[in-house]
């Protein structure tokens, strides 16, 4: 047998180019700009947008955890996350949702600081690496969209509180991503909405004045 004979198919296929990279119908002479659009065309892409605060990370060695949240008020039980977050040996990276998602889904008079005041708090933490705002449609929440988006970081794991409402879909994405999931024990009274209702309770006249603005 000719070694002619046992290449052909091969030279063959690559001429053609079907199915070559999965990519079905590229032919030798489509151009590189070509098949470079019927990639993108093929890559899903996610409604939200990734910005960085602060400016990428410099080099990305070790995949990190990741969490998202809306951080309005910091407490507790915030810092007590986070820094169990860490403790797993890793970078941590912080997705801050921007204002109108935050509004949306907490009430219009949130969120009490803006996004990038909440940025600004969370980098002053000693167990947070990064942070990266979280943009795009506020009626966008589903767990697909944020795969596609977290996708681009590569996280080892992502980490969420017990009694985070959106924690199957985190599960979901976690696994979707190839990561671990992390689950915090949720604490009863560390969160800024039962914070919030608690100085309404015991502060009435000053937080809500009889015929104030």
């Amino acid at each position: 047998m000719s070694t002619g004979t046992l290449f052909a198919p091969e030279v063959d296929s690559l001429q053609s180019g079907t199915e070559l990279f999965g990519v079905a119908s590229m032919r030798s002479t489509e151009s590189l700009s070509e098949i470079n659009r019927k990639l993108q065309l093929e890559t899903p892409r996610s409604p939200l947008s990734l910005r960085w605060y602060g400016g990428p990370p410099a080099r990305h060695e070790v995949a990190p955890v990741v969490v998202t949240g809306a951080f309005d008020i910091l407490h507790p039980g915030h810092v007590r996350f986070l820094t169990w977050a860490a403790a797993r040996g890793r970078p941590l990276y912080v997705g801050v949702e921007d204002d109108a998602r935050v509004r949306r889904w907490k009430g219009p008079s949130r969120p009490l600081h803006t996004v990038a005041e909440r940025a600004e708090v969370l980098s002053a933490l000693k167990p947070v690496s990064m942070i990266f705002y979280i943009l795009g449609d506020p009626t966008v929440c589903e767990g697909d969209d944020y795969v596609i988006l977290l996708r681009q970081i590569g996280p080892a794991a992502l980490a969420f509180t017990a009694g985070d409402p959106h924690a199957a879909a985190k599960r979901g994405g976690a696994a979707a991503l190839g990561a671990d999931c992390l689950e915090f024990p949720f604490e009863v009274g560390h969160s800024t909405s039962s914070l919030l209702d608690r100085a309404v309770r015991e502060c009435p006249q000053q937080l809500n004045p009889v015929g104030g603005s």
